[in-house]
C-alpha cells in the first residue's frame, strides 16, 4: 500500500484507522476505505437519529411526503396508477421474504461451487443485520407517517427503514461478493450499480408508498451500508487470515479443475 500523503499523516482518524490495518496486517487499500466507509456511515445515522429524536427533519419529511401527493387529495401519489404498482413491485424487493430467498439462493449456489465458508459468513452477516433492524425498531420506536393514506400494510416501527437497511444490506454484500469473484471490470461495474440501483429504488418506493419518513430511509441505507461495509471488511480480514475462502482464488482454482478435467 502506498504511503499516505503528508497532508493526512496527522490527521487522528487516518492515524488510527491506519494503526488498525498494521495490527490487522491488511496490505490492501480496500479494507482501509472500508472502515473509513463504516465510520463515515455510522456517524452518519447516529447524527440523523439524534436530529429526528429533536423533530429538526419533521418540516422536511413533511414537505416531501406532500410534494409526492395530488394536492388535490392526498390519498393519491402522483403519477399514473401504473407507478403505483410499479413501487410496489419494487418495495418487494425488500421484503423479508425476498431477501430471505435471494440469500438462500446465492448461498446454494456458493456450497455449490465449494465455497461454503463464504456462504455461511453471508448467511451471519444478513442475518445478523436483520436482527439489528429489529433491535433498532424497538429501540427508536418511532410511529409511521400519519400525514397520508399507507400505499400498503405495515406491520412495525418507522425508523430506521426496514426495507432500506436490509436491501442495502444483503444487495451491496452481494454485489461485493461477486465483484471480488470476476476479474471482469465491466462485469464489477455492472454488478455494484445494480447493487446500489436496487437498494435506492426500494428505499424511494417506501417514501413514495406513504409507509415511511423520508428520514426513515436514509437512516436505513446508512445503517445497513455501513452494516455491508463492516461485514466485508471482516470477510477481507478472514480471507487474509484463511479462516473463509477467498472468492477470486476459489474461482482460479475451480476454473483450473475444469480444465484439468477437459
Amino acid at each position: 500500500m502506498k504511503a499516505l500523503p503528508s497532508g493526512y499523516r496527522n490527521n487522528p482518524l487516518v492515524t488510527r484507522v491506519n494503526a488498525l490495518r498494521l495490527a490487522l496486517r491488511l496490505n490492501e487499500v480496500g479494507p482501509v476505505i472500508t472502515l473509513l466507509a463504516v465510520s463515515l456511515l455510522g456517524y452518519g445515522f447516529f447524527a440523523l437519529a439524534h436530529e429526528v429524536g429533536e423533530g429538526s427533519t419533521a418540516a422536511l419529511d413533511r414537505k416531501i411526503l406532500l410534494a409526492l401527493r395530488n394536492p388535490a387529495d392526498i390519498s393519491d401519489p402522483i403519477g399514473p396508477r401504473w407507478l403505483e404498482e410499479t413501487m410496489r413491485d419494487i418495495t418487494g424487493l425488500g421484503s423479508v421474504f425476498t431477501i430471505v430467498f435471494v440469500t438462500a439462493a446465492a448461498c446454494a449456489y456458493l456450497a455449490m461451487t465449494r465455497r461454503r465458508r463464504i456462504a455461511v459468513f453471508v448467511i451471519a452477516a444478513i442475518g445478523g443485520g436483520e436482527i439489528a433492524s429489529t433491535v433498532l425498531k424497538l429501540f427508536y420506536h418511532r410511529p409511521r407517517p400519519d400525514l397520508v393514506p399507507h400505499g400498503m400494510e405495515v406491520f412495525t416501527a418507522s425508523f430506521p427503514s426496514g426495507h432500506a437497511m436490509m436491501s442495502a444490506i444483503a444487495y451491496l454484500t452481494l454485489a461485493s461478493l461477486i465483484a471480488r469473484v470476476d476479474r471482469q471490470r465491466g462485469v464489477k461495474i455492472l454488478v455494484l450499480t445494480i447493487g446500489v440501483s436496487m437498494t435506492l429504488l426500494v428505499g424511494i418506493s417506501r417514501i413514495y408508498l406513504g409507509v415511511h419518513w423520508p428520514s426513515d430511509v436514509v437512516a436505513g441505507w446508512c445503517v445497513g451500508a455501513a452494516w455491508a461495509a463492516l461485514c466485508w471488511f471482516v470477510a477481507l480480514v478472514l480471507q487474509q487470515r484463511g479462516e473463509v475462502e477467498a472468492p477470486s482464488s476459489s474461482a482460479s482454482r475451480d476454473a483450473r479443475n475444469e480444465n484439468e478435467a477437459a
